[in-house]
């Protein structure tokens, strides 16, 4: 078989979007105050209540109001409203324009009965009882995340870099740690731990175990740990932003496991890699109240999930990997004292069952397909309710199968993206469904899938009305036979006997793909380029799948090689098919799609243009936990650290190099990008760069002007050069 058709396109599914006949412009889809809504009215923001009701969230004006719904005849009544709660956080102290700010930003944290909620307003924790509509001062000086006991008697929080706890009852306070410092975090994460391990947008360390009395918690020292300095020059004098970052080799913080009474007394847990480097990257209780710990060592090669009995523990499970281990959930334990535990072990993610001795009693899921979540199980401990990738690779559905691993059920009926809720016993759900050319709707289903009520049709007659380019998935093979998923936007009145220059969006990422049967407004970027003649190419090479953590392995210690190649073999199909101008091709990403894309130009000739945000142009320069995990270390690596960098290529730059960054970027520094103009000056090579003041890795898209900004020099950079 010839090279050419062994890239055959396997999948060709059209998509039609818009049938009207009006145009996109930037201002429509980005100007501060000019840009239009393409996707419809805000859903119905709606929360199942542990009886099975519903409570939705409904916001007039500033002021925000509180219903309960019947999900069975959609009747509503109050809940609480927004004038007798603004007036009860008055009468325990607040001032009325601190509480009216405060309600409008509806940022609530419930208990568990849903009976409760905790509110900040002006740096100062109030509770609020939803049956009584009274509210109490629980705690002022800036209590950050603030947590409720299971039995929401107690709440636990941080002021600086301490834990505390306060009893709802009477308000009194207890230091639970102490020794809190600008490089000692006790049940607090620090910078890379929070980006890396635990998930962006929270720092809480600490978890209350299941009887309320004792608190886990995570003791990191940064001592060790790098100072990495920004400079914001916005001001004068200029403003240094100091934090604490590991870069690849660097030391990272040392953390400890500890368990703590509610008077304060803390017991530390012994440590069972005394003598090796590890992180802890997960922490939580059984339902008896034992403490459960999963350890990897620094390069995530492995993990162990242990068991405490007192500051003692054992190994429940081994994880182990040929080239990387990734962070797995913790148990979800069955009323039958089994569990349930997620391996990567086949290379698919699936769900395994095993008694509470730690031994296997078979897999519950299996196939060339991947589970993304467990939602729980029923009421009878009978059936396991999930969301996989069985029906597509692009899509997400939600099944249920029998624990015995037999009774396969798809739930979700329309092909696109599924994001589900279950009420407590899994008798009901809410759907909330797109795919590529259909914004988010909202419905109500029963727990067999039977759609029960549509709650948000969400017409949008903006998108309705344009003018707009066929969207087609399809398959297409690398060389050596992998199966890649693709999106092309093709343009409008598109004629295959015509040439077109393409535009190429990559994220490439391991386990990270772009191309989805999901709404993103990203398609009206690709849509104006549509009705500018211009096609729109998405290809996830294999390690950006997400097709098993198999298909990643093959960039480890090595990034950049393998998924250049793939994508070279993209464009082998995208020629194949006659229409497309290979001469006039753009590349364009951010984060790790900045590094690919600053890679490519810089390690091949397939790219006329370039656009890379905030760029990681040398391994070396990123932190710790996530280089290692694909890289290993430098100094056990020098060889892949070289190969993988764009600095030292900088002299071989094909094509015209856009670079994006914010000033402020503590995530990718913008020392990566003054490196890369730096060498690329010095090998005498044009570039263009655009930088955005006090912007941090993506707080650009966030600020309405330098999002205008960046949409703007994307379109002005193609248009001149493309």
């Amino acid at each position: 078989m010839s090279f050419r058709a062994s890239l055959a396109c396997l999948i060709l599914v059209p998509c039609l979007l818009g049938q009207g006949t009006e145009r996109l412009t930037l201002e429509a889809i980005a100007h501060p105050t000019l840009k239009k809504t393409f996707v419809g009215t805000p859903a119905t923001r709606l929360e199942w209540l542990p009886d099975g009701g519903l409570m939705q969230t409904r916001r007039e004006g500033d002021q925000v109001t509180l219903l309960r719904l019947d999900p069975a005849t959609w009747e509503s009544k109050p809940l609480i409203e927004a004038a007798p709660l603004q007036a009860a956080l008055v009468a325990a102290g607040a001032t009325d324009a601190d509480a009216r700010t405060a309600l409008g930003r509806g940022n609530l944290t419930w208990n568990d009965g849903r009976n409760a909620f905790l509110i900040s307003v002006a740096e100062t924790l109030f509770h609020v009882d939803v049956k009584a509509s009274t509210a109490r001062r629980l705690a002022g000086g800036k209590p950050d995340e603030p947590t409720f006991s299971p039995d929401g008697t107690q709440v636990a929080y941080l002021r600086g870099n301490d834990l505390y706890r306060v009893d709802v009852a009477t308000a009194r306070e207890t230091r639970l740690t102490s020794g809190g410092s600008e490089t000692v975090f006790n049940g607090r994460l620090d910078w890379v731990y929070q980006e890396e391990v635990y998930g962006r947008g929270s720092f809480r360390a600490f978890w209350w175990s299941p009887d309320s009395r004792r608190l886990a918690y995570l003791s990191l020292d940064e001592t060790k740990v790098p100072v990495f300095t920004l400079v914001d020059d916005r001001t004068q004098p200029q403003q240094f932003v100091k934090a604490r970052y590991p870069k690849a080799g660097d030391p990272n913080p040392t953390a400890r496991l500890g368990v703590v009474d509610l008077d304060g007394h803390t017991a530390w847990l012994e440590d069972a890699y005394a003598e090796r480097e590890t992180l802890i990257v997960q922490v939580g209780w059984d339902p008896t109240g034992r403490l459960l710990a999963a350890h990897q060592d620094r390069v995530q090669s492995w993990l162990d999930l242990r068991r405490y009995e007192g500051p003692a523990s054992s190994v429940l499970i081994r994880e182990e990997r040929k080239a990387w281990q990734e962070r797995l959930p913790l148990p979800l334990f069955l009323p039958d004292g089994t569990f349930l535990w997620e391996s990567e072990r086949t290379g698919h993610h699936h769900v395994y069952r095993y008694d509470q001795g730690g031994r296997l009693l078979g897999a519950v899921t299996a196939g060339d397909w991947d589970v993304r979540k467990i939602h729980g199980v029923d009421a009878k401990g009978r059936l396991l309710y999930f969301d996989a990738t069985e029906r597509s690779p692009i899509g997400l559905d939600v099944y249920r199968i029998g624990l015995d691993g037999k009774g396969l059920t798809r739930l979700t009926a329309q092909p696109g993206t599924h994001r589900v809720r279950f009420n407590a016993t899994r008798t009901a759900f809410l759907d909330t469904w797109s795919d590529i050319h259909t914004p988010a709707q909202q419905s109500l289903h029963d727990g067999a899938g039977k759609q029960v009520r549509l709650i948000d049709a969400n017409p949008s007659e903006n998108l309705k009305n344009l003018k707009l380019g066929e969207v087609r998935f399809q398959q297409v093979k690398t060389r050596d036979g992998f199966p890649m998923e693709t999106m092309l936007v093709l343009p409008v009145d598109f004629d295959p006997s015509k040439k077109y220059p393409v535009f190429q969006h990559t994220y490439s990422g391991p386990a990270a793909p772009t191309v989805r049967n999901a709404w993103s407004r990203d398609m009206l970027w690709f849509q104006f380029l549509a009705q500018q003649g211009i096609a729109t190419w998405i290809c996830d090479n294999r390690s950006a799948s997400a097709k098993g953590l198999a298909s990643a392995y093959g960039v480890h210690r090595n990034l950049g090689v393998q998924e250049l190649q793939d994508l070279l073999d993209g464009h082998a199909w995208l020629k194949s098919q006659g229409w497309a101008d290979m001469d006039r091709i753009c590349l364009d990403g951010w984060s790790y799609g900045g590094f690919m894309t600053a890679f490519a130009l810089t390690h091949s000739k397939g790219w006329k243009l370039g656009i890379a945000g905030a760029p990681v142009v040398d391994w070396s320069l990123y932190d710790s936990i996530y280089t290692e995990r694909y890289m290993g270390l430098p100094a056990e690596n020098k060889a892949g650290y070289e190969a993988s960098s764009v600095v030292k290529a900088a002299k071989d730059l094909s094509g015209r190099l856009l670079i994006l960054h914010g000033t402020l970027d503590d995530n990718v520094h913008p020392q990566n990008t003054v490196m890369l103009i730096d060498a690329l000056q010095k090998a005498g090579k044009d570039f263009d760069l655009r930088l955005y003041p006090g912007a941090d890795h993506v707080s650009a898209f966030g600020r309405p002007w330098q999002n205008w900004d960046i949409v703007r020099a994307r379109w002005d950079f193609i248009s001149r050069y493309l």
